[in-house]
């Protein structure tokens, strides 16, 4: 039986967003700790998962390894009182329990807004590192491919991608409505705290197509927090002294600072001509846009209240979907753990088939000096038909014991009887 696949995992749900920081993995730094833990263990397939809710690494190994990698993690990020970590760490040391933690965390289950469209990219990218690396073999290949096909299934057939759940991903949206989606519009994003960073990496998921990275502007009061930010994800910055200038050229204005009193005001924008129309979203609380600069011709404001209420009829509609959605994963996941215990007799079908062959084979080539060619080609058909007739049932009653879990026993009768021990897996070669 097939029980191999461990995880662990440190998110939002395990630890505080500073803990996060310190142990979340870049793709180098990812890379790096899996070439490790080859070295080190050798694990062949491998995955890990580094976004900025979650660090994760999915294994197959027969011994369980999970308290190790977390430690050799923790040391790979110069961490080495491993001892005050290890709590902040979530261990899946059952294989059915990691393989369906993997589904939800792929699908959106577990993200921090339920149903986030950004994870399964960020899954795929973690895939893609595997197989760079030759780290990913037939049992991760197929879950993966699995898991993809689940995604789509629950994005095809039930609500729970549909809307925007989160504030940040509510205004990038509403920038769609506004603009039009074949627009390319100049988006200023004033204020990096968490909101603004989350509207940003919003915009860097949705750039690309019509949209430019280069008609993103990055404005705030710490200058280096916004070139830090648009070095990452590739957008302008501007410096905050000249935020009426930035005003003037941006059609988008997304604005989340904290301050007492509104910092855009009809007076800041005195000398402002809109021509067109000039769209602010404030996701500030209090408000950083004064409702005055309504009054303004062409100017719109949609606060914290607008797009929130976007956001939570979204959310809604999601969690209504959950229970459709478990059912899809639940039905997957059964089909999984199917393929996974067959791959468990997988080597002793091959190595009966092949035993069987090999006498078939001999046999023939016993006969051959007393038989035309045309002789040989029909008892060479003949004997294929019998020899695949004879290894139907077998295979059909090992896959079954599979299924009801009992393909050990079944296993080591076939061994006995037919030797199956000195047979390798692969084609016998041709005697004739």
């Amino acid at each position: 039986m097939l029980d191999t696949f461990k995880a662990i995992s440190l998110s939002h749900k395990t630890a505080p967003l500073q803990v996060r920081e310190l142990i979340a993995l870049n793709e180098d730094e990812a890379k790096r700790l899996m070439l490790r833990l080859r070295d080190f263990f050798g694990l062949t397939d491998l995955l890990v998962i580094s976004t900025c809710n979650r660090t994760e690494v999915y294994y197959a190994f027969e011994q369980d390894l999970n308290n190790d990698i977390a430690r050799l993690l923790l040391i790979e990020k110069g961490l080495t009182n491993t001892d005050n970590y290890l709590p902040y760490f979530q261990f899946f040391d059952l294989h059915n329990d990691a393989v369906r933690h993997l589904f939800e965390v792929c699908v959106g289950l577990h993200s921090q807004v339920v149903g986030d469209m950004q994870i399964p990219n960020q899954v795929k990218q973690s895939y893609q590192w595997s197989a760079d690396l030759e780290m990913a073999g037939p049992f991760l290949h197929r879950l993966m491919h699995t898991i993809f096909f689940t995604n789509k299934r629950v994005a095809q057939e039930t609500p729970f991608r549909d809307g925007a759940a989160s504030v940040s991903y509510a205004a990038v949206e509403l920038i769609d409505e506004l603009v039009g989606e074949h627009q390319s519009p100049n988006v200023l994003v004033i204020g990096l705290g968490e909101i603004g960073t989350d509207v940003c990496k919003n915009l860097e998921a949705r750039s690309g197509g019509v949209w430019s990275r280069a008609n993103i502007t990055l404005c705030n009061r710490t200058q280096a927090k916004a070139e830090a930010l648009a070095d990452q994800l590739g957008f302008r910055v501007a410096n905050f002294a000249d935020l009426t200038d930035e005003i003037r050229r941006a059609d988008v204005i997304i604005s989340s600072v904290m301050l007492d009193d509104p910092l855009i005001t009809p007076e800041l924008l005195q000398d402002i001509k809109v021509l067109t129309f000039k769209y602010f979203i404030d996701l500030s609380v209090p408000r950083s846009v004064d409702a005055a600069v309504e009054q303004i011709p062409g100017v719109l404001v949609y606060n914290i209240d607008n797009i929130r209420k976007r956001a939570d009829e979204a959310l809604q509609q999601r969690l209504a979907a959950i229970p459709q959605v478990e059912s899809i994963i639940k039905q997957a996941v059964a089909e999984f753990g199917d393929w996974s215990k067959e791959m468990v007799v997988s080597p002793t079908i091959n190595k009966l088939k092949n035993a069987l062959e090999q006498i078939r084979r001999d046999e023939i080539a016993r006969h051959l000096k007393h038989l035309t060619p045309d002789e040989s080609e029909k008892i060479d058909k003949i004997t294929r038909g019998i020899m695949q007739k004879i290894i139907k049932l077998p295979v059909l009653q090992l896959k079954a014991a599979c299924k009801r879990g009992e393909a050990e026993t079944l296993i080591d009768v076939l061994n006995d009887l037919f030797d199956l021990e000195k047979q390798t897996a692969d084609e016998p070669k041709r005697s004739y």
